[in-house]
């Protein structure tokens, strides 16, 4: 299961508005890079594809693909500030950059 925080969620909301998305699922994915290290994307998708999985969280609908789905499980998606800057960050308990912390 991905889940967002209450921060993120609000910003999903303002991009959506922003980029005249409303109403479009927000697509989740990542990817394992050569190095191991993991690369991810998201974006408002409304492609339905073949197995994808939907989740809701704070009033948000997201669609993973399959190949992600092992990746992203248990993900927290957050909205926080970095080095003053505010910045969508992924908590995923499966990365291994965080196994290294």
């Amino acid at each position: 299961m991905i889940s967002l925080t209450p921060a993120a969620a609000e910003q999903v909301r303002v991009s959506a508005r922003e980029g005249k998305s409303e109403g479009l699922p927000l697509r989740v994915a990542v990817t394992r890079l050569p190095d191991g290290s993991f690369h991810y994307a998201m974006g408002f998708d409304d492609n339905e594809h073949e197995g994808d999985r939907h989740f809701q969280s704070e009033g948000i609908d997201i669609v993973v693909a399959p190949p992600s789905l092992e990746l992203l499980d248990g993900t927290v998606i957050d909205y926080v500030e970095l080095d003053g800057n505010m910045e969508i960050i992924f908590i995923n308990p499966n990365d291994p950059a965080r196994k290294q912390e």
